[in-house]
């Protein structure tokens, strides 16, 4: 229980997770069934069941019908959506207060009971590969997908979570019911809300629909994949611009120097007043889109910095960022900078937490990944304690050449780049 935030927490005789957070200013309540296992739990073979069957869980139920679904959402002007992730599966739903029961009767009966019915297995089959083909399209997605694969090789980290066209033509009605009844169950899930509710009666409300459900272990994933820093070039004539993705290993979201870690992406090239963006667009105009990113999973994560540049300056953009990477290994960020980090870091996490699904988000996240609750008081005070010196520690950790990957795509025409300028 967290008085400050209007925190509980509550788990049922079965093993199930109820969390909220009470907003008595908000009409509406989001709500979310989250599975504590994602892509990253799949067998090669069966890459992409997990986003499958996230998609099969609104073709119906045993009692309701795909439109039967969406017309008791419209119903009540909810808003019901799902997400796949490598480490977790989401379900979500937002109403009214008001309309919690029929919210919350829709989304259990989804969870519990999905018909994976032969005819919309084949029909969804469709959809998913017509998605895949969309990625493929995307030079910003393909590019990630190219790196992420390489990165975390032969583990499954690194498969895409939309799986492939030869795993999901795989798929059938058997395995999607034996994967559900693996994953879906009391002891690998966490049900979280946030809004206008009261936990007590929430939660008698959770449990008359979860009570039933199989306690079952929480299920254990690979150990932590070794990075495999390759230099990928993969020509791609169609595009016009070179995508460039350059990373390296970073910490684990739970990583005690986290705070550190998020200020040194946020000064390297988040924002429009970081280094990458006011170096390489802004007085050199080379690229449009330059920027980094932080992706921390429970025993490892990815630094990495993503542009897009014509052929003729994408060893010179590359160049950039290696330079900036080795400024920052070798001096202090002045005082002015890194407040300005800071304080744009707090904003956003302030900013970000200002729904009720963001906090609903929140409430699942930090359980699964911390089993504790951080107040945004506490969160503001880890950041102010970083210190220069700690971030310039960080960089020196992380920018070692000898773990830099990098993926270039496009039309290279030439383009030839090697493990010996990833000096920084």
């Amino acid at each position: 229980m967290n008085p400050e935030r209007n925190l509980r927490r509550t788990e049922l005789p079965n093993g199930l997770i109820v969390l909220t957070e009470r907003m008595d200013h908000m009409r509406s309540v989001a709500m979310g069934a989250w599975i504590k296992s994602g892509s990253r739990c799949e067998a090669a073979e069966t890459n992409g069941i997990s986003h499958f069957v996230e998609h099969m869980l609104f073709k119906g139920t045993r009692s309701r019908s795909a439109q039967n679904i969406a017309r008791a959402m419209d119903s009540i002007g909810g808003n019901l959506d799902a997400f796949t992730g490598k480490e977790t599966i989401c379900f979500n739903v937002k109403s009214l207060a008001s309309h919690v029961p029929i919210a919350l009767d829709v989304l259990a009966d989804m969870v519990l009971n999905p018909l994976f019915a032969a005819p919309d297995i084949e029909r969804e089959r469709g959809v998913i590969l017509e998605e895949i083909k969309i990625d493929e399209d995307n030079p910003d997605i393909l590019v990630s997908e190219l790196f992420t694969q390489s990165f975390w090789k032969d583990h499954p980290l690194g498969k895409p979570i939309l799986g492939t066209t030869k795993t999901v033509a795989k798929m059938d009605q058997q395995t999607l019911f034996a994967y559900h009844g693996d994953r879906f169950h009391a002891g690998n899930m966490v049900f979280s809300a946030a809004g206008n509710l009261e936990h007590d009666h929430f939660v008698e409300a959770v449990a008359a629909k979860f009570s039933g459900m199989p306690a079952g272990p929480v299920m254990q994933e690979l150990p932590a994949p070794e990075a495999s820093v390759r230099v990928i070039l993969r020509n791609k004539k169609a595009l016009e611009q070179v995508q460039i993705c350059l990373g390296v290993p970073a910490p684990p979201i739970t990583d005690e120097s986290r705070y550190a870690t998020l200020i040194l992406n946020t000064v390297l090239g988040s924002g429009m007043s970081s280094r990458l963006f006011q170096t390489i667009r802004e007085e050199r105009g080379m690229v449009y889109s330059i920027y980094s990113d932080l992706s921390p999973y429970r025993d490892t994560g990815t630094l990495c910095v993503y542009a897009g540049t014509s052929v003729g300056k994408a060893l010179e953009v590359v160049d950039l960022i290696l330079a900036e990477f080795r400024n920052l290994k070798q001096d202090p960020i002045p005082e002015e900078e890194l407040t300005r980090a800071k304080d744009q870091l707090k904003g956003n996490i302030l900013m970000g937490l200002e729904s009720s699904t963001s906090r609903m988000a929140n409430l699942a996240r930090q359980e699964v990944y911390f089993q504790q609750f951080f107040t945004e008081e506490a969160i503001i005070a880890r950041i102010d304690e970083v210190t220069a010196a700690q971030v310039q520690a960080m960089a020196q950790r992380l920018f070692d050449p000898a773990r830099i990957a990098v993926t270039l795509l496009g039309r290279l025409d030439g383009v030839k780049l090697g493990r010996t300028r990833l000096v920084c």
